[in-house]
């Protein structure tokens, strides 16, 4: 297979370009060796990347039968893209989360999907984690008990990206994809009981509703879940914690592409457990999804389900914070950045 990454900002120059050149090394064969092609109007080309403006000269470069395409442009601009990516005949398509910005982009793309025969695979790094595994294993293990409650606190200054460009609409659309879908995932389907949006301000610079987003969750196995995102904490963290009848679970996922170590730690009321993991997350998502390209039929449809409930939890929590209406915003931009 060959590799398109469309969008040349930090999710496709610095997240998914450095783990294809690596998974070239350590799972030989399954990336074709050779320049990656690049997909940006601002991008330049480097010895590892070829660079085109356009869909269609990536397009004339490659065969789009042989190819997986990474979209990894800014939430709004994901139909236009796919619309793009199908007219030109590719079908492996690899795409950002979150899958989309609304309900409506949503069943937009899954008319694509259905029409063109889209082979789709969400970016969720967290549900390939090793940590997410181990929780999966005490939640459905029972050695704690039954699941009481979940929270996710997730925390990194994010002033310079928020206040230079509107890549995202709002806070909800930059981490909290990742914990609604270990969270839809560990406790099954939920209903919105509350949601809230702050803006980011800095220097008398505003960029609304980018300062931080909560989600409040009732599941139907009962578990109550809290989920936050604080885009301008002065740390970084991403924890989640579950409590269980009888103990406690707290994990911290890796926090950046420097470490890729997350940690768990277990108390009850008999001991205490840690342990570090080895997590390389995003390596093991594109790894997983590359050998399901590579196979006839879907790719991991129970995946694409969950990337599509995460959207309309999001979309509710959106319409519960009042911010619904920014679902539109950068539809009609051209860049790919």
């Amino acid at each position: 297979m060959r590799s398109l990454v469309i969008g040349l900002g930090r999710s496709g120059a610095h997240l998914h370009l450095p783990v294809l050149l690596r998974l070239r090394r350590t799972a030989p064969g399954l990336i074709t060796d050779g320049p990656i092609i690049g997909c940006d109007p601002a991008g330049p080309g480097t010895a590892e990347l070829t660079w085109t403006a356009t869909v269609e000269q990536a397009a004339r470069l490659l065969d789009p039968g042989h190819t997986v395409a990474h979209v990894c442009t800014p939430p709004a601009t994901r139909v236009r893209i796919l619309t793009e990516l199908a007219a030109c005949g590719f079908r492996n398509i690899v795409v950002e989360k979150p899958l989309a910005v609304d309900e409506d982009d949503l069943a937009e793309i899954l008319r694509l999907r259905q029409h063109h025969g889209l082979r789709l695979a969400v970016v969720a790094p967290w549900l390939a984690s090793t940590l997410t595994r181990r929780l999966v294993r005490l939640v459905r293990g029972g050695r704690l008990g039954p699941l009481r409650s979940l929270s996710v606190v997730q925390s990194k200054p994010r002033f310079r990206r928020s206040l230079a460009a509107a890549c995202h609409p709002t806070a909800f659309d930059v981490e909290l994809p990742h914990s609604v879908g270990v969270a839809l995932y560990l406790a099954g389907g939920a209903e919105v009981t509350a949601a809230s949006c702050t803006d980011l301000v800095l220097d008398g610079r505003r960029a609304p509703h980018m300062g931080g987003a909560e989600v409040r969750l009732r599941h139907a196995t009962g578990v109550d879940t809290r989920l936050r995102s604080d885009l301008a904490a002065p740390v970084r963290e991403r924890r989640v914690t579950l409590r269980f009848e009888q103990g406690t679970a707290t994990g911290h996922y890796a926090i950046g592409a420097d470490d890729d170590h997350a940690q768990l730690a277990v108390s009850t009321g008999g001991g205490f457990e840690h342990a570090v993991l080895p997590d390389d997350s995003l390596g093991t998502f594109l790894l997983d999804a590359y050998r399901g390209f590579a196979e006839p039929g879907d790719v991991r449809p129970a995946d694409l389900e969950l990337a599509a409930e995460v959207v309309r939890v999001l979309t509710a929590a959106k319409s519960h914070a009042g911010v619904e209406r920014l679902a539109t915003a950068g539809r009609t931009e051209h860049g790919v950045r």
